[in-house]
């Protein structure tokens, strides 16, 4: 059985295909979580994120530039972007707890992208989820 960090871990390999311009990724989501053996309550707990960082996308990215200093967003490598987006999903929408998502950002940014990352996704995570929070009306927060 697959794990939330293996779900999650697809999760960014759809969201970098989506973001390289494969917008019909969607049609081979159910193949590639296959692929990876993400079934059942992760399968649905993949769809809930990658789905959810689709439709906010505008807001996500916007919310991301906001505390990315000195950095340039369309300079952002992909791998890079697409982990920040999850990660902004779930502290803005999901509510996830803000350490847990931060810890899962900062691991797959070391499987995945450069030694520079992990540093930088964090940085730019615990600015976001620093903002208080009115989307949804929601104060609490749930672990996952």
């Amino acid at each position: 059985m697959a794990t939330r960090h293996q779900a999650r871990r697809a999760v960014v390999g759809l969201l970098y295909a989506y973001d390289l311009g494969n917008d019909g990724i969607v049609k081979f989501r159910d193949e590639i979580l296959e692929d990876d053996k993400i079934r059942n309550r992760q399968r649905e707990f993949s769809y809930r994120l990658f789905d959810g960082t689709i439709a906010n996308l505008s807001m996500i990215d916007e919310e991301v530039e906001k505390h990315l200093e000195s950095w340039d967003y369309s300079k952002v490598g992909k791998v890079e972007k697409a982990i920040l987006r999850l990660g902004t999903y779930e502290i803005m929408i999901e509510n996830t707890e803000r350490a847990v998502v931060i810890n899962e950002a900062v691991e797959l940014a070391k499987e995945l992208a450069d030694d520079k990352a992990p540093q930088f996704i964090n940085g730019v995570l615990d600015a976001v989820g620093k903002e208080p929070r009115t989307t949804d009306g929601e104060s609490g927060k749930k672990e996952s």
